[in-house]
C-alpha cells in the first residue's frame, strides 16, 4: 500500500449575500455536509475542515487595509479540508462528493508541502 499523502481541498462558490436560504434549507445543506465530512472520516482520512465566514480583512503588501473578503472571478473561497489520499486522482475522487458542486461551486485540490 502507498503511504498516504496529505491534500487540501479549497471550496470556492460564488455568493449571493441577497439570497437568505431557509431553516429547512440550512438543515439540508448541513446534512450534506456532515454526510460527505463522516464518509471520508470514518476512513480514516479526515485531518481537518473549516468553513470560513463573510466577516474579514485583506491586509496588503504596503500594510494598507481593505474592508471585506477577496472575491475574484465572482467567486470566494468559503473553506477547506485537508485530507490523507493516496494520490492526487485519489484525493480527487473524494471531491467529487463535495456538496459545493451542486451549488455550482468548485473544488481545487492541491498537494501539502512540508515547511
Amino acid at each position: 500500500m502507498e503511504k498516504l499523502q496529505d491534500f487540501m481541498l479549497l471550496f470556492r462558490f460564488q455568493p449571493d449575500f441577497s439570497y437568505r436560504p431557509t431553516d429547512a434549507e440550512l438543515a439540508a445543506q448541513k446534512q450534506q455536509w456532515g454526510s460527505w465530512i463522516s464518509g471520508i472520516a470514518v476512513q480514516a482520512k479526515l485531518v481537518s475542515t473549516s468553513q470560513l465566514g463573510f466577516d474579514g480583512r485583506q491586509l496588503r503588501a504596503d500594510m494598507s487595509v481593505e474592508e471585506g473578503i477577496h472575491i475574484t472571478g465572482n467567486q470566494t473561497l468559503g473553506g477547506n479540508m485537508i485530507v490523507k489520499a493516496e494520490s492526487l486522482d485519489d484525493a480527487l475522487t473524494m471531491a467529487k462528493g463535495c456538496p459545493i458542486l451542486k451549488m455550482g461551486g468548485t473544488v481545487e485540490v492541491r498537494n501539502i508541502l512540508p515547511m
